[in-house]
């Protein structure tokens, strides 16, 4: 609001600064030349605007790259963290398996130790009753009362099936041990490894879930600088379409202080033509100076040569500095302070120093009705000042070296209408003139 307030209040100076173009008897209204320095600033404060507003919106466009981005990195997130809920869901169902399998293990192991128990026992009985009974003399003494061969055999192998059966139950009771040892530790290192395997995914899911947070937060602070951005694009557009409209009533301003001299250009020729009886009548032809004297002779008719010397460059495309260009002008050298006269009579609209034109001078012309313009460009001295009245021949200042220029000259300008950057009006002097 603040920023407001203080452009609207520029652009009320400034308009009332430009204001008094509007009353067409005033003499006094404000140059060309500061209506256009005044338009050549907000044309640069517009174009800064501009600039800021191609800045930010290459920030936005940015912002949303990276928005796109980071939101494609969480869909990918997503992927990810739904995809481990998928192995947690699987490790899970093999936890429980193995959880199931090691609960019908336990029961297995209570059935195989009862077994085992009463397998015990009975070694241990039959240990005893070996002890008891005289052990292998027992199984000996069995073996010696044979009646016959036969019965020998047969008593061998009763005996050899007895002491088989006593080593095969010893040895199943190994190996049932043995197994149910090796089961449990298997299913209790597949249990560790599952809750380990468990443990790492719960991890990773965490992880998963504070970087797609963390994207989140970014994304969100992304969009505050976004709306932030946008805030201030609204603004510095309201800127420059009042920028725009600024610029727009200077230029309607030089058109109307253009239109005023004009119409001041026109009432002076008709003013001249009433009295041009009277001058032919006069003894001497020679131009008034307002300051010094015209060593330029004046030519006849509406205008005159404004400067003599050699003509260095003329009108249309030629080379400076080994580039192409169109030089919307001649240029006529001579020695420094030479004459430099008005074209024809009319109005100076311009009377001051640029970095280009150096001292230069625009006038405003009437002939016949048309509008001309003429202007004369790095001149080392001005003698003449914005709003004046010259007369064909009137010593305008001396020719010079100012501004971007290469060595004494005139560099000369003709305008069909008003003069404009652009020089979308400019004709070859030679139309018009004899050099």
């Amino acid at each position: 609001m603040n920023k407001n307030k203080r452009f609207l209040a520029y652009f009320v100076v400034a308009f009332l600064s430009v204001s008094n173009v509007f009353f067409p008897h005033s003499t006094s209204a404000e140059g060309i030349d500061s209506l256009k320095q005044k338009k050549q600033d907000v044309q640069q404060e517009r174009q800064s605007i501009d600039r800021s507003i191609e800045n930010n919106n290459e920030k936005i466009n940015s912002i949303i790259a990276k928005q796109n981005d980071l939101i494609a990195q969480i869909k990918n997130l997503d992927k990810d963290i739904s995809n481990t809920d998928k192995e947690i869901k699987s490790v899970n169902g093999k936890i429980k398996k193995t959880n199931e399998n090691i609960s019908k293990l336990t029961k297995d192991i209570e059935i195989l130790k009862e077994k085992l128990e009463t397998r015990a026992a009975l070694l241990e009985d039959r240990a005893r009753a070996f002890q008891t009974n005289g052990g292998f003399n027992n199984y000996l003494e069995v073996i010696l009362n044979a009646e016959n061969f036969a019965d020998l055999i047969n008593r061998f192998t009763a005996v050899s099936t007895l002491v088989q059966a006593d080593r095969d139950i010893i040895d199943e009771q190994k190996k049932e041990q043995d197994s149910l040892k090796q089961k449990e530790t298997e299913v209790r290192e597949e249990l560790v490894n599952l809750e380990t395997q468990k443990k790492e995914l719960d991890q990773f899911i965490a992880s998963l879930g504070s970087q797609k947070e963390q994207k989140n937060e970014l994304i969100n602070s992304l969009t505050a600088q976004q709306k932030e951005i946008e805030q201030m694009q609204v603004e510095l557009e309201e800127k420059s379409s009042e920028l725009y409209e600024l610029e727009k009533g200077i230029e309607e301003s030089i058109i109307a202080e253009q239109a005023r001299l004009v119409e001041l250009a026109r009432q002076k020729e008709l003013e001249r033509k009433a009295a041009e009886e009277q001058r032919k009548k006069a003894a001497s032809t020679q131009p008034k100076h307002a300051s010094g004297s015209a060593s330029t002779p004046v030519s006849e008719g509406s205008w005159t040569a404004p400067a003599y010397g050699v003509f260095t460059t003329e009108f249309g495309y030629d080379v400076l500095n080994g580039k192409s260009r169109y030089h919307y002008g001649v240029d006529i050298a001579a020695a420094r302070g030479t004459s430099i006269v008005a074209a024809a009579d009319g109005y100076v609209t311009n009377a001051s120093y640029s970095s280009s034109y150096g001292n230069w001078v625009i006038i405003t012309h009437s002939i016949n009705g048309q509008t001309f313009t003429t202007v004369y460009a790095h001149m080392d001295s001005l003698s003449v000042s914005q709003g004046q009245f010259v007369e064909k021949g009137q010593y305008l200042g001396g020719m010079g070296n100012t501004g971007y220029s290469f060595g004494n000259h005139l560099h000369f300008e003709l305008h069909e209408g008003n003069w404009n950057n652009a020089k979308s009006n400019a004709v070859n002097p030679r139309k018009y003139i004899s050099f």
